[in-house]
């Protein structure tokens, strides 16, 4: 029988953060129609809001019945991710038209898929380190709608696939161009994807009860103030349910498993000329409804020596 996830879940933003007590929280950020813009007030630097505060959620956030929001209220002091672990991140590659139009590649017939590790999540506000290795003009942005996982499933049907989902949430997959290409012997989306940091989760996680249809939300990234992607997830090659149906062909899927599902145009190494993330760059990533993801960008060289 197949599991079902229909009962309306006791939240429908959730936030992992750092209270003003010192102790990590599980709640339900106030003022929910205010959400979106109240990360946008965040100080970039440390994540702090003094006016920001969210009732505790207790119990299994992959349960049910076993989770709810309760009345206690805890001042924000630190904002994290909505997740404290990912089991594997499944990634897509080149799965928005427009992207592959920009890329001047053929679209693809079935899902592309790459991996990223756990070891690879990063907090919102936290600094993206960009390894020594990587700091020859090749660290790139994109924004991507993170689907999480709810319940462990296995050979789900297209049209069952959003009942296994706990909600989304965005990303930023960043990517090191010059080792993702062939510099390396062949194209190595992997290594070029999954270092330390290079996977940041936030602002929350927005219950699929709240977001009705994953493919119909605008998708922006801006750099440093610039706008350097807007598009729609309807763009998508895939959808939501497509990738879920062929990601678990005869593989299970985890509660708390993270597909990300592409990147819409605009990626900097794309551009005329093109452009790299530097040291010290804010990145903001932003999705309809879900919210902004804040992240600077750090040298490995020069953050270790700051």
């Amino acid at each position: 029988m197949r599991p079902s996830l229909q009962a309306m879940r006791p939240w429908t933003r959730l936030i992992r953060f750092l209270g003003k007590d010192g102790k990590v929280y599980t709640g339900e950020p106030q003022s929910p129609l205010a959400w979106p813009k109240a990360v946008a007030n965040l100080k970039s630097s440390a994540g702090d809001q003094t006016s920001l505060t969210a009732k505790v959620i207790t119990g299994d956030i992959y349960s049910p019945s076993a989770s709810s929001v309760t009345e206690t209220v805890v001042p924000v002091a630190k904002l994290l991710s909505p997740l404290a672990y990912v089991p594997v991140f499944r990634c897509i590659g080149l799965n928005y038209a427009k992207h592959a139009e920009e890329t001047k590649m053929p679209i693809p017939k079935f899902p592309i898929l790459f991996m990223k590790p756990a070891t690879s999540l990063q907090d919102p506000f936290k600094p993206v380190v960009i390894p020594s290795i990587a700091e020859n003009n090749q660290a790139d942005y994109e924004c991507e709608l993170a689907v999480v996982i709810g319940k462990k499933c296995k050979n789900v049907k297209e049209e069952h696939a959003l009942d296994y989902v706990l909600g989304y949430t965005v990303g930023n997959d960043i990517s090191t161009r010059k080792l993702q290409g062939n510099n390396l012997g062949s194209g190595q989306w992997c290594f070029s994807k999954s270092f330390d940091t290079f996977a940041p989760l936030g602002p929350c996680l927005v219950s699929k009860d709240l977001i009705k249809d994953p493919n119909q939300l605008r998708i922006k990234t801006r750099l440093n103030g610039k706008l350097m992607q807007d598009s729609s997830t309807s763009d998508m090659i895939f959808n939501v349910p497509r990738l879920i149906a062929f990601l678990s062909q005869s593989t299970t899927l985890m509660p708390g498993d993270v597909i990300l599902t592409g990147t819409p145009e605009g990626v900097g190494f794309k551009r005329d000329p093109p452009i790299y993330l530097q040291h010290g760059d804010h990145v903001v990533c932003e999705i309809e409804t879900i919210g902004e993801l804040h992240n600077t960008i750090a040298y490995e060289s020069k953050h270790h020596s700051e």
